[in-house]
This record gives C-alpha cells, sequence and structure tokens, in this order.
C-alpha cells in the first residue's frame, strides 16, 4: 500500500492534558481544507464592509444600467425585498451556526473515543505489553505504536504494510502537540488522530489512534442538503407571505388615494371609506375625513359669506340708485342736497361694509400679529377719548399699567367694535371696565362693556358672533348695523390668543374681552381709575 504522508498544518502550542499513570495527551485539532486565500468575509471584516457593498452596486448598476429598472419602487416591493434580504441573513447565519455546532459536537465525539483508546493503548505500551491490546472501541478505526527509532510496535490490523507515520517532533512527553491531518486508510472520510507519547520499557514510543469522522461527513452531507433545498423554500414563503399580508395591508390606502383622487371642489361632501382594523390606516382614513369636513364646512362658509355680503352690497346699491334716478328726475334744485345727502350717506354705508368685508379676508388669511408691547388700558382710554357724539355717556373704570403684545390698530378696532354695538342699543349708560385676574395660572388682562339695553337672549349668546347675524327684537339694519362688528372683534380676539362672549348680566348686553397678559407686567398694584364721558345727546 502507497505511503500517505501526513499534512501538517501550523504547530500551536497549549498546555498539556494529564493522562493516566503521567501520560501526556495531545488533540489534534483537524482543519477541513487546506489553507487558502483570505475569505470575502475576511475582506470585508477587515476594510468598510458598508463602503464596499455600496461601491459593489454602484459599480454594478453603472455597468448593468438594466439594474436599475429592478429596483423596487413601490412600499409593497421595498417591504417584501427587506423581509427577504432580513430573513435570508437570518437564516444563513442561523445555518452556519447550525453547521459549526454539528461539526463541533462530532469530532468532539469521535476525539473522545480516540483519546481512551490511545489511553489504554499507551498504559500498556508503558508496562510492555502490548501483546495483549484488545481491538479498537467503537468509531476508532486504527491504531499504531511508533518507537523512538522508526519502528512499529504495534499496529491495527488494517494498517499491515502502512510505513510508520513520521513524528511530529521530539518524542519527549510533555514538550509539544501537532495538529495535523491524515488519511492513512485512503478513501473520501477523515479521520481525528490522538497522538500519546509514553515511556517503554524499550525507549519512548508515540501511540497513534485514529477515529472515523464518516459519521461527521455524513451528518455534514445531509444537512447541507437540507438546508440547501429548503432555505430557498423558506425564502420564497417568506416573501410570498410579506407580499400578500403587505399587499392587503396596503389595499385600504389605495382605495383612499382613489377616493381622494376623485374629490373636487364641487364633491367635498364626498368621504374615504375606513377600515374595520382600527390600526394607523383606519386613523388615517379618519383623519382624512376630519380634514374633508372641515374643507367642506370651509367652503360652505364661504359660499354663505359671498352670499350675505353679495345681498349686504344690493341693498344700498339698490337704494343709491334709486336716489339718483330719483335726482335725475327731480327739477327743483331745492330738493338736491336732501336727495345728495342721503345718496352721501349709502356710499358712506357701502364703503364702511367694504372695509369690514376687507379686513375679514385678512383675518381669514391668517396674517400674522406684530408683536409689539401694548399699555391695554392707554389703548382702551385713548379709544373711548376718540369718540364724538355718543348719544349715551360712556363710564369707564380702569386698571392702570395692563401690558399685553398685539396690535394697536387691530386692538382698537376690537374696542370701537364694542362701543358700537353697546351705543347702538344702549337706553342710557354703557359702562367699560378693565382689570386682570389674580391666581397661580397666568394672567389675563379682562375687559367688560356692559349697556343697559334689551340683552342678548341665552340662546343666541353664540349666534350673536357669527357674520351677518342680525338679532330679530333689536338686531336690524334700521340700526345701521352689517351684522359684522361682532364676528369681527371676536376674530382679531382670536388672533391675539384671546376670547371674546356674551355673558350674564342683570340687565342689558355684557361682552367680556379676555387676553393674556405680556411677561414681565408689574403686578404688585392695581391702581383703578374711574372716568366718566358724557358726551354729547345728540343722535348718530
Amino acid at each position: 500500500m502507497a505511503e500517505r504522508p501526513p499534512v501538517h498544518d501550523t504547530p500551536t502550542r497549549g498546555p498539556a492534558v494529564p493522562g493516566p499513570r503521567g501520560l501526556r495527551v495531545r488533540g489534534l485539532l483537524h482543519r477541513r481544507s487546506p489553507v487558502r486565500g483570505p475569505s470575502l468575509r475576511r475582506r470585508l471584516l477587515n476594510g468598510r464592509p458598508v463602503t464596499a457593498v455600496r461601491a459593489a452596486a454602484a459599480a454594478a448598476v453603472e455597468r448593468w444600467p438594466v439594474l436599475r429598472r429592478l429596483r423596487p419602487t413601490t412600499v409593497r416591493a421595498r417591504a417584501t425585498v427587506g423581509a427577504s434580504v432580513v430573513v435570508a441573513a437570518a437564516l444563513a447565519l442561523a445555518s452556519f451556526a447550525l453547521l459549526g455546532l454539528l461539526e463541533a459536537n462530532l469530532l468532539r465525539n469521535a476525539e473522545n473515543d480516540a483519546r481512551r483508546q490511545a489511553d489504554s493503548v499507551a498504559q500498556l505500551a508503558a508496562a510492555g505489553r502490548l501483546d495483549r491490546v484488545r481491538p479498537t472501541g467503537r468509531g476508532v478505526e486504527f491504531v499504531q505504536v511508533v518507537s523512538a527509532d522508526g519502528r512499529v510496535l504495534f499496529a491495527t490490523p488494517n494498517l499491515l504494510g502502512v510505513p510508520a507515520f513520521p513524528p511530529a517532533g521530539r518524542d519527549v512527553p510533555g514538550i509539544r502537540f501537532q495538529t495535523w491531518r491524515v488519511r492513512p486508510l485512503g478513501g473520501d472520510h477523515r479521520q481525528r488522530v490522538v497522538q500519546v507519547v509514553t515511556d517503554t520499557p524499550s525507549g519512548p514510543a508515540v501511540v497513534y489512534a485514529g477515529a472515523s469522522l464518516r459519521d461527521a461527513d455524513a451528518a455534514d452531507d445531509t444537512t447541507t442538503a437540507a438546508l440547501v433545498i429548503g432555505l430557498p423554500l423558506l425564502l420564497a414563503t417568506v416573501a410570498l407571505v410579506t407580499w400578500r399580508v403587505t399587499g392587503r395591508a396596503l389595499r385600504p390606502v389605495e382605495s383612499i388615494r382613489a377616493e381622494v383622487a376623485e374629490i373636487s371642489d364641487r364633491d367635498l361632501h364626498r368621504r374615504v371609506p375606513v377600515p374595520a382594523t382600527h390600526d394607523e390606516v383606519a386613523r388615517l382614513a379618519e383623519t382624512m375625513n376630519a380634514t374633508l369636513d372641515r374643507l367642506e364646512a370651509s367652503g360652505a362658509r364661504q359660499r354663505q359669506f359671498i352670499a350675505d355680503a353679495s345681498h349686504e352690497l344690493r341693498s344700498p346699491i339698490t337704494v343709491l340708485r334709486t336716489q339718483l334716478e330719483v335726482a335725475l328726475a327731480v327739477r327743483d334744485p331745492e330738493l338736491w342736497p336732501e336727495l345728495i345727502g342721503g345718496a352721501l350717506e349709502d356710499v358712506e354705508r357701502l364703503q364702511h361694509l367694504a372695509s369690514d368685508l376687507l379686513l375679514l379676508a385678512r383675518i381669514d388669511a391668517a396674517q400674522p400679529v406684530a408683536a409689539v408691547e401694548l399699555d391695554l388700558s392707554a389703548l382702551v382710554e385713548e379709544a373711548v377719548g376718540a369718540r364724538l357724539g355718543d348719544r349715551v355717556p360712556v363710564r369707564t373704570r380702569l386698571e392702570e399699567g395692563v401690558g399685553i403684545t398685539g396690535s394697536a390698530l387691530w386692538l382698537s378696532r376690537v374696542v370701537t367694535n364694542l362701543l358700537d354695538n353697546a351705543q347702538r342699543y344702549a337706553e342710557g349708560c354703557v359702562e367699560v371696565t378693565l382689570r386682570t385676574t389674580k391666581g397661580p395660572g397666568p394672567r389675563t388682562a379682562v375687559l367688560e362693556v356692559i349697556d343697559d339695553g334689551p340683552g342678548i337672549p341665552a340662546a343666541d349668546r353664540d349666534r350673536v358672533f357669527e357674520r351677518f347675524t342680525r338679532l330679530d327684537d333689536s338686531r336690524s339694519r334700521d340700526h345701521g348695523g352689517a351684522g359684522l362688528g361682532l364676528a369681527i372683534a371676536r376674530d382679531l380676539a382670536a388672533h391675539h390668543g384671546g376670547t371674546l362672549t356674551a355673558e350674564d348680566a342683570a340687565h342689558g348686553a355684557r361682552l367680556v374681552l379676555r387676553l393674556p397678559v405680556a411677561p414681565g407686567t408689574d403686578d404688585s398694584a392695581s391702581i383703578m381709575r374711574l372716568n366718566r364721558n358724557e358726551g354729547s345727546t345728540q343722535s348718530g
């Protein structure tokens, strides 16, 4: 039988394992394949794997432009590809770990069998009784005892005619051991070889015991074949399930998209379907329907506003035209001043209405409020003092030093509208008070305008702030109002972070404006200033 020289690996030093009777046992760690160049994994770990992968992908796309078409463009495709890649990586790692553990376990079992056999033979060799060596145990294929001069002292029958294994170093017990691979019996299966150095009556000897790795190779081959067949099937199943589940989850999104795409400015009453899943898609549909509700309400308000504005403009224009036609028909010059005066009143009314409509348009555009620190006490006093010709007196009780942040022009318009409303319906007195709230929370400036008129019914206290709203009993066009004053005042108050409400009063109407006080305003002292503006008694 031809000699098969052992293939030696790189020697490694390690601690000796004590055996029976002072013997030292050296385990041989086996490599399955010869040493090759650095693997792809090692090259990636030594460098930057993410950068290397990206560079390789970019180079591949540049070389083959058709790969751009393979890039997933939909959420469904990206989710499927992402899940498949993650599962594939996890399965690959699990497969390598499984094969590694299986290989290590089988090698450890074979080494234990060979080690027990080598210990038994070494003990007999030390006692000079090699002729009493028992047959090899389970899994051990061969045993050979070689003396220091290279003579075969003992060998199992299957090694008859096989030369002695060359020593891997000096045969000194406990000095070194070698990791090497040997196939003395030929064939495709490997052997796990254990070398024991012992002293015999004729000198040092080396005992070689080899265990077959036929079962390990068969298990590795079977497991590898199962993984090669099963992993692609499992990966395909994961991709299919992900594709179906993602498509089912995104189907309501497509329904929402299609419905929204068909909704125009004339179909704001339509709503998107809400799935009964109570998940993120259902909340998206509910949010979309809420947005459509706001759009529909905004469109309805806009149409109502246009209709009300057209109605309000049509009346004074009709009266103005009638007066001008009458002026043309009348030949008496003495009547012309009266007719022209009436026309000027209608023109002034149109001018005020146009100004109010323009202001409402600016408010609806949500223009930011100028952040200017103001003294609300001085602003209210100035607004009251600038009024000339009020038919009822205005009495004020103002707390000094109330600082707020906002626009002086817009806040003056709020105070003016409140005073106009009070003057229009008061019977004999209008009272204006300004104070600040005291408490643990933020300070609030409270401005109250109270008149002794017919008041506002509790059921109409919210409706009175709607645009072009007049109450049947006391709010009529005969008083000269268009129903925009309180609506403008409330919108301007909201723009300044405040509120305007109609609240209970002992007699008449009580409108309360609340605005946040500017930070840093001194509240150590509150001084109330009483002022009485008698005004004139002529009607306006």
